[in-house]
């Protein structure tokens, strides 16, 4: 076989694995949406789900918040100042914090704690039979493992969004007022004439979405899981990974769309 035969054969494969995983992602998808509309779920259980997933993901998420604010008010304050720039420094930190890192900083947290623990909970679940003994059943293994999850998933990332915004733009405040004493009216002026609400509530549909995809592809990876723990293992790093590249692809997308 020729180099380049083999080059074509390569591609046509890879686009073969990308529509087999997009095509199950979107009958997966398409299967909860079902359940939420003809409310085929538990409701127990998407509390349930909702505090583990949400709840106790709420430490790493407002560290990582915390200090993203800090960063950016440590770099922009000193700068601002000496520039004679300083009514802007509020206003920068809020706009660059609600608009994109809030939500998708919390969305990569939220994939490498939630959606990791939803794929090695899944999997597990694969290897051991305990999917397939739902199956024999008659029970939809979506239904009951997948929707709830989702759903949580769905409820909680912009929940600890808002968490999110708070803390980075009052860290950047702590950090202005630490690095170059600047007053409480400057800088919260500042915040108050660069937002606008739409901003705010646009950063939390960013967050709802980012919520859906990291669940729905961790669930997707979980029952794709074979070969005892070390398959477990190797769905769950690419459950995160690929969790991770799509909040970043559709963090574009969803700016583009947003905020024209």
């Amino acid at each position: 076989m020729s180099v380049a035969a083999s080059r074509r054969r390569g591609v046509f494969s890879g686009v073969n694995r990308f529509v087999e995983y997009a095509g199950g992602l979107a009958t997966m998808f398409g299967e909860v949406c079902r359940n939420v509309v003809t409310l085929n779920f538990r409701p127990s259980e998407v509390i349930r789900q909702a505090y583990f997933l949400g709840v106790e993901s709420w430490t790493i998420v407002v560290l990582t918040s915390l200090f993203t604010g800090l960063v950016i008010s440590l770099e922009a304050a000193s700068q601002a100042v000496s520039y004679g720039l300083s009514q802007f420094v509020g206003g920068s930190v809020a706009f660059g914090e609600v608009r994109e890192l809030g939500p998708m900083l919390t969305g990569i947290v939220f994939a490498g704690r939630a959606g990791a623990a939803i794929t090695a909970s899944l999997g597990s679940m694969v290897v051991t039979e305990q999917v397939e003994a739902l199956q024999s059943m008659g029970v939809s293994a979506v239904k009951v493992l997948v929707t709830p999850r989702l759903l949580a998933s769905f409820i909680t990332v912009p929940m600890l969004t808002v968490f999110a915004d708070i803390v980075g733009v009052y860290g950047g405040y702590y950090m202005a007022w630490l690095r170059v004493h600047m007053s409480p009216y400057t800088y919260w002026h500042s915040v108050q004439t660069t937002l606008i609400f739409s901003d705010f509530y646009k950063g939390l549909e960013k967050a709802a979405v980012f919520g859906v995809l990291v669940a729905l592809v961790a669930g997707y990876e979980g029952f794709r899981a074979e070969g005892g723990a070390e398959g477990v293992g190797r769905v769950t790093t690419h459950a995160v990974v690929t969790g991770i590249i799509l909040i970043f692809v559709f963090n574009f997308a969803l700016s583009f769309v947003l905020f024209p």
